[in-house]
């Protein structure tokens, strides 16, 4: 199995040959769909034919003179398609005209055998039960098929939990860029993962691939839609430099925007929904701390996260009406090469609706969707699941609101590190209960206070492990303070603790805490506060 970075660079590799390689036979097929009409055949006429006149006279000029040569055809415009061709109407997100269930089954199917033949060259010497894993054959497929021997792989933590996601984002990207919702693009990206475990590898096809490969795959391709989509509403049309920063968000919509021109160049619709982002580079130092205060390890890296929060509540007009109208999305980035993603947390409205509680709130509950990955090796945690919550705005005083969501419910994590050899991977699985409680203060357009909690309790049900429990306790405090115009700097603190329980051997307890120092750049000078009483 390739490592995480090497995982990347092949899905975008592999994303960008599919797309371009299917995308004329798809366009062909199309055509072929609305075959042009006959031309009308002009009415026989049931009258006799007239008797032969007399032969003509010669004419008194010579004929190239007096009857000029027919003119040739004229060659169609540049633009214009060939005869025979029908081109398919423009896509209109309202409406739904010139959206595509073709094109996708094409990409999707596509994607999935480039990939394959690409792992077959890079990875020719992975082996699992004396198989080579991307060796696939009909046989192998067949198999897979005919029996249904599903299992808890043994990949690694951060190719299962956060690789496999992003694959399954591709698979949903290539379907929501070409004008499908979000319930439609779920299902192409599920059926992706179902196809690539029972066709793409030799080894027994994986519970937890299903899981986190279409559903997570779906919130985070869902929310990068989304961001992408922001960059392009942002000029009429998009500049080459927007086109582009909203093709390094989602490379399938990028690659889906050229690859077929006018037909899916209308932007997706937001609402103008309100939102902050903000991006901070700084230096992060990590102690690993046992008992209450001997210090096992100190570490120093640089850093990098990203957060922004879709469709804040109280703007008036917009509303819940399609999944992820509101999410939170952070991620951040270590200079490591054995970790490099440190975590990417998502949650996103499916159905709700706003309310409000007086003058002074707004907010808006339903059921979440959720994605974590949070990495650090002992600390480790990753969940996709659901939640109900409520996200909203408090209006505390002139200039002071606090923003907060509340969350809890259920999911299927993994987490940990088990002792169990017997079990093949360094990791836990299991059916996992959590919540989440986030809260920030805005003070004006100076500075903001983060503080938040998150726990994960990743059960033995479900699992291979029965006897295995992992609880996560991870809470954070942060501060930024704006100096000149969008850039501030801000301190954070993070802290981890970590309880497992494994059959009969020893409890494990450990804690862990970092600090970061960093510049940030700040999306909006309001730092996110919606002022609905303006």
């Amino acid at each position: 199995m390739p490592k995480l970075p090497c995982h990347l660079s092949r899905i975008t590799t592999v994303l960008s040959a599919a797309t371009l390689l299917c995308g004329v036979s798809a366009e062909m097929a199309l055509s072929a769909e609305v075959p042009p009409a006959p031309a009308a055949r002009p009415p026989e006429l049931s009258t006799p034919a007239p008797p032969p006149l007399a032969p003509p006279l010669p004419p008194a000029f010579p004929v190239s003179e007096a009857v000029p040569s027919p003119a040739a055809p004229a060659a169609p415009a540049p633009d214009e398609p060939p005869p025979g061709f029908v081109r398919a109407p423009r896509l209109d997100w309202d409406s739904g005209a010139g959206k595509s269930y073709l094109i996708p089954a094409i990409e999707v199917p596509t994607f999935l055998v480039l990939l394959n033949l690409f792992d077959r060259v890079a990875y020719p010497n992975d082996r699992e039960d004396g198989k080579r894993t991307y060796y696939s054959t009909f046989s192998s497929t067949w198999e897979h098929l005919h029996r249904q021997n599903w299992e808890f792989d043994k990949d690694p933590f951060n190719v299962n939990q956060f690789a496999h996601p992003y694959q399954g984002a591709t698979m949903y990207g290539l379907a929501r860029s070409t004008g499908l919702g979000f319930w439609e693009s779920w299902g192409y990206s599920n059926v992706g993962s179902f196809l690539w475990k029972m066709a793409g590898e030799t080894t027994k096809p994986s519970i937890n691939d299903m899981i986190t490969t279409g559903n997570a795959g779906s919130l985070l391709g869902e929310a990068l839609f989304r961001m992408a989509g922001l960059v392009l509403e942002k000029d009429d049309p998009p500049t080459a430099g927007e086109e582009l920063g909203a093709a390094l968000i989602s490379p399938p919509l990028g690659v889906n925007r050229f690859v077929f021109g006018d037909r899916f160049q209308p932007v997706f619709p937001s609402g103008r929904p309100v939102h902050f982002w903000q991006a901070r580079f700084g230096e992060s130092l990590n102690a690993r701390i046992n008992g209450i205060s001997t210090f096992d390890s100190l570490r120093k890296s640089a850093a990098f996260d990203f957060m922004m929060s879709y469709g804040l509540p109280g703007e008036p007009g917009y509303h819940y009406r399609r999944p992820l109208d509101y999410f939170d999305f952070r991620a951040s980035l270590l200079a490591e090469t054995h970790n490099a993603v440190e975590n990417v947390m998502l949650r996103g409205l499916l159905v709700g609706k706003e309310y409000q509680a007086g003058d002074e709130y707004r907010g808006v509950w339903g059921l979440y969707g959720s994605y974590d990955y949070i990495s650090p090796f002992e600390f480790r945690v990753s969940t996709t699941a659901l939640s109900l919550g409520t996200t909203g705005q408090l209006r505390i005083a002139p200039g002071v609101v606090l923003q907060e969501s509340v969350l809890g419910g259920v999911g299927f994590g993994a987490a940990g590190t088990t002792p169990d050899p017997a079990v093949g991977r360094d990791y836990h699985y299991g059916v996992t209960p959590q919540g989440i409680l986030d809260l920030r203060f805005i003070f004006g357009e100076r500075a903001l206070v983060d503080l938040g909690v998150r726990e994960y309790y990743v059960t033995g049900a479900g699992s291979d492990d029965s006897q295995g429990t992992e609880r996560i306790f991870r809470g954070n405090a942060g501060v930024t303070i704006r100096v000149w115009k969008n850039h501030g700097v801000g301190l954070q603190y993070i802290a981890s603790i970590r309880n497992a329980h494994y059959g009969n051997r020893p409890d494990l307890e450990a804690s862990d805490g970092t600090f970061s120092l960093f510049y940030t750049f700040l999306g909006d000078r309001t730092l996110g506060a919606v002022r609905w009483w303006d």
